[in-house]
């Protein structure tokens, strides 16, 4: 069935399609230079096996803005730092606006996320509160004791999988305990707790969809080059972002709905930032309240965004010492 598909697909639709695509009316826009493409895909296979060095040797020949098309998606190439600061201090709204790929537009994900959010009110009410509550070294430094303590139990756990049988026999998986005392540490500032634990299964399973919504992310989609076929969802990347990204929201709504029990009962604790995104109240020309679902992919970004830096990072280090301690020493790292 899927060989009949292929040759089909390959000897009748392939061919009408690069029909259409190249017996259409050239656009009447004024478009940058660059390098003519492959029929349908464009300069994906000229770009070699190093696209950087590939796309800075096309400024000599046609000049600082190169045109590319990545399939049926084209793309301009700044090469010019001064053509590039003109860009972004001059045109930068006409360019502010990321383009979202397939995975993103999961559950309308991109809409409430910080990085993806098209530029309007929402981003600036958004960026507005993590300048004035998060973002401030007031608040940062009243993390200082949570953060240490944060440290002290990830050590402890370390420790304590290096003293036990399956430790010794498998190794400790560093990279789990470092996702989960950065995990804890955003907890505390957002919602003023510890939340997993290496025995949570809670944790293990939030510490696993991460892991798999970072990797469906990061993965190359025909989608993106093709959106045409995105109705096709011919990897099933967004199948699978999907589900992960729905099990990941389960889990944060979970935590939202704990903290209004918990302000409907009395119960007094500090405001931290989940109360900042709660209580928030637009001014004029401003949402009147955030949604649900725009304050758990807030929250559910900021723990992507914090535990998957921390945890390379911290990885990477320990990774480095353990293979050349006397190089890391030396070198400060």
């Amino acid at each position: 069935m899927e060989w009949s598909f292929l040759v089909y697909f390959s000897t009748i639709v392939l061919p009408i399609l690069i029909f259409i695509f190249y017996t259409r009316k050239p656009h009447q826009n004024r478009l940058p230079p660059g390098p003519t493409g492959w029929p349908l895909f464009g300069n994906i296979f000229q770009l070699g096996t190093s696209p950087h060095k590939t796309i800075a040797g096309l400024k000599h020949e046609y000049g600082p803005i190169v045109l590319l098309k990545m399939g049926s998606v084209k793309t301009m190439v700044i090469l010019s730092a001064d053509i590039a600061d003109d860009f972004f201090k001059n045109h930068d709204l006409s360019f502010i606006d990321r383009r979202i790929f397939d995975a993103n537009r999961s559950k309308n994900y991109y809409k409430g996320s910080l990085a993806l959010a098209p530029y309007g009110v929402y981003w600036r009410v958004m960026r507005r509160i993590c300048t004035v509550e998060m973002f401030v070294n007031k608040r940062i430094n009243e993390t200082a004791s949570v953060r240490r303590k944060c440290v002290d139990n990830m050590l402890l756990w370390i420790e304590k999988e290096a003293n036990s049988k399956e430790g010794m026999k498998n190794g400790i998986q560093v990279a789990l305990y470092i996702f989960l005392a950065s995990f804890n540490m955003i907890g505390n500032l957002v919602m003023s707790r510890d939340l997993v634990d290496p025995e949570s299964k809670e944790g293990s399973d939030f510490f696993n969809i991460m892991k798999r919504m970072m990797a469906l992310g990061g993965s190359p989609n025909i989608s993106d080059l093709f959106p045409w076929l995105r109705w096709l969802d011919l990897q099933g990347l967004r199948r699978k972002m999907d589900r992960d990204l729905g099990k990941a929201l389960d889990i944060t709504t979970k935590f939202m709905k704990e903290r209004i029990e918990e302000h409907k009962s009395g119960e007094q604790k500090r405001k931290d930032f989940l109360d900042v995104l709660l209580e928030f109240e637009g001014s004029k020309n401003e949402p009147a309240k955030l949604s649900e679902l725009e304050i758990n992919i807030f929250i559910l970004e900021m723990f992507l965004a914090g535990s998957e830096t921390s945890s390379t990072s911290i990885e990477w280090a320990l990774t480095e010492l353990l293979r050349n301690p006397e190089t890391m020493i030396k070198s400060g790292e």
